[in-house]
């Protein structure tokens, strides 16, 4: 069985890619005496792999990260030692043996923030909460699958509940995504807001994944 971390990844380190991070994570357990299993065959690297890849410039507060502990510290030890070796940002939060399959967790909490320069339109949170509203909301989406290089997507049914929270020149949305076969990235409902309320296009938006589900809606570990 695999171990886990939790770890965050904020400010500065939004921006770091996911192949990045990987490598990252693989210097840190080596800067920090953490010994951790390698892949085999003829070039052996230490295995490491995150779930749910997260998309560049997004924040997380609950990524997880599968590895193999062999030695140099106890499970207690490694978030101390390891947020020490990494850059600005990256946090890790615990380290646990590894419980159900990564394939049962079903849904990603996201916080989504969409921010005015010049005052929110007053007309901006009605229109959102109508689009969300609708039986089918159908995007197009780049697939390299598809010979025109697009495919159409239905947002309604990935999405497993939604809120909408305003306050002076910012709209929040807590939406509750399916995670993966297929998964949604909640960029998908800000630009079918855009596209459907042009006049309403928020002038700057965050993205922060806040939690990982399972099916039934539970914290998943």
């Amino acid at each position: 069985m695999a171990d886990r971390l939790l770890f965050s990844k904020t400010g500065r380190a939004r921006y770091i890619s996911h192949l990045d991070l990987m490598r990252t994570f693989q210097r840190a357990f080596f800067r920090a005496g953490i010994q951790i299993k390698h892949t085999g065959g003829f070039n052996p690297h230490p295995f490491v792999s995150i779930a749910l890849p997260l998309s560049v410039g997004y924040s997380s507060q609950c990524e997880i990260l599968e590895f193999g502990l062999i030695g140099g510290a106890a499970a207690e030890e490694v978030p101390e030692r390891l947020t020490a070796a990494m850059p600005e940002g990256i946090t890790v939060h615990r380290c646990y043996a590894g419980g159900r399959p990564l394939k049962e967790l079903a849904f990603v909490d996201y916080i989504v923030t969409m921010e005015y320069g010049e005052g929110r339109p007053p007309e901006a949170e009605a229109a959102l909460r109508q689009l969300l509203s609708r039986d089918s909301l159908v995007v197009r989406k780049k697939s390299k699958k598809a010979k025109s290089g697009y495919t159409e997507v239905d947002l309604i049914p990935r999405i497993r509940s939604w809120s909408l929270e305003c306050a002076g020149d910012a709209m929040t949305l807590d939406a509750v995504l399916s995670a993966q076969n297929p998964g949604l990235n909640p960029e998908l409902i800000r630009a079918a807001f855009c596209e459907a309320f042009p006049q309403y296009a928020p002038d700057y938006v965050w993205f922060h994944r806040r939690g990982v589900l399972d099916g039934d809606g539970n914290p998943f570990e």
